[in-house]
């Protein structure tokens, strides 16, 4: 056999149960999903912010990060409302390095995916217990949702994923908001099928149960940005993009037109920097056109306490050890600024 089978992991219920939400946080959750679907079906107009960093390697800094970034969204709680990114699984283009917390919860160190587990969980616990602010995350790995479903309030599907039909199926039973990436090929009309199949109800076999869903009304597109065949990044978060995304939603069965703008990745070019001037283009271009303010909920940006990346090892606490983040000083600027330009 080429899979040698090491260890049976513990099942969804019986990790929920080991680690479970207190009715405090439950509570916590329930509103801001309500918050966050709000703004997906235009009920409120407060602009949606996911920030945080690329992946979510370390408790301590992370929960630092998010204890500052909280009395910033209290701040600007009128105007938006932030999700902290926690990434714990980290999508690799050759599949080697560094897949996030979840597989190796010391970085330095070989997987562990039980330790990963409840890593994960107490690393979301204690992000909610101390500041009340429940997160996003990418859904890498379909068959893994039951160990999150009850704590994230919004999940990513990246450009690699959102053309699998697993992903558009399981996405079609959350109750939260779920953001289809474009493919790294740029193509819209992928994104969008994606989307219509998400939002529609489906049957299929799912962790060795055969399941059926109704469908979630709050997927939406996300524009991260392309490669062309040379392997030059492309953006795609311009107001002539916005304005293309918007003719091709009108012509599709999708109910809650919405998109959100990844700041960082192909947009950007990777240069973490780049991320506020884009966002600041972005909230332009809401301003100049009503039907782009309307289809454009958020931004996702990257960011962690200390600007730039760095190798596993060498030991900054608070940088990134896969893609460069903006520093915290210019996160806490940015979100201010935004907060007068939304």
């Amino acid at each position: 056999m080429s899979f040698e089978f090491h260890a049976k992991l513990p099942s969804p219920s019986e990790i929920r149960e080991g680690y479970p939400l207190t009715e405090e946080q439950k509570c916590a959750k329930e509103v801001r999903d309500r918050e966050i679907s709000d703004i997906i079906t235009g009920k409120s107009d407060k602009f949606l912010v996911i920030i945080g960093p690329c992946s979510a390697d370390n408790e301590d800094s992370v929960c630092e990060y998010i204890s500052r970034l909280v009395k910033v969204a209290d701040k600007v709680k009128d105007k938006m409302l932030i999700v902290p990114r926690i990434y714990t699984n980290k999508p690799r283009t050759t599949g080697e390095g560094y897949k996030g917390l979840f597989s190796q919860p010391d970085p330095e160190k070989k997987p562990d995916f039980l330790a990963g587990l409840i890593a994960m969980r107490k690393m979301h616990l204690r992000a909610i217990s101390e500041t009340g602010l429940t997160a996003a995350d990418e859904m890498l790995y379909p068959e893994n949702w039951g160990y999150v479903e009850d704590i994230l309030s919004y999940v990513a599907i990246g450009a690699r994923s959102v053309e699998d039909q697993q992903h558009r199926l399981v996405v079609s039973g959350f109750d939260v908001a779920s953001g289809m990436k474009n493919p790294t090929s740029g193509d819209f009309a992928i994104m969008l099928n994606s989307v219509y199949a998400a939002q529609h109800p489906h049957s299929f076999v799912y962790r060795g149960f055969e399941v059926s869903t109704t469908g979630n009304p709050l997927a939406h597109t996300v524009l991260r940005g392309s490669v062309n065949k040379y392997g030059r990044s492309l953006p795609n978060y311009h107001y002539e993009d916005l304005n293309t995304l918007i003719k091709l939603y009108s012509e599709r069965d999708i109910v809650n037109p919405a998109c959100i703008i990844d700041s960082n990745h192909n947009n950007s070019n990777k240069e973490f920097l780049q991320q506020i001037r884009i966002v600041k283009e972005v909230l332009h271009s809401r301003r100049l056109n009503p039907d782009i303010h309307k289809l454009v909920k958020g931004v996702m940006v990257e960011s962690y306490l200390v600007e730039g990346a760095q190798r596993i090892g060498d030991g900054v606490y608070g940088k990134s050890i896969t893609d460069p983040c903006l520093g915290w000083e210019d996160s806490e600027r940015l979100l201010l600024e935004m907060a007068d330009l939304v």
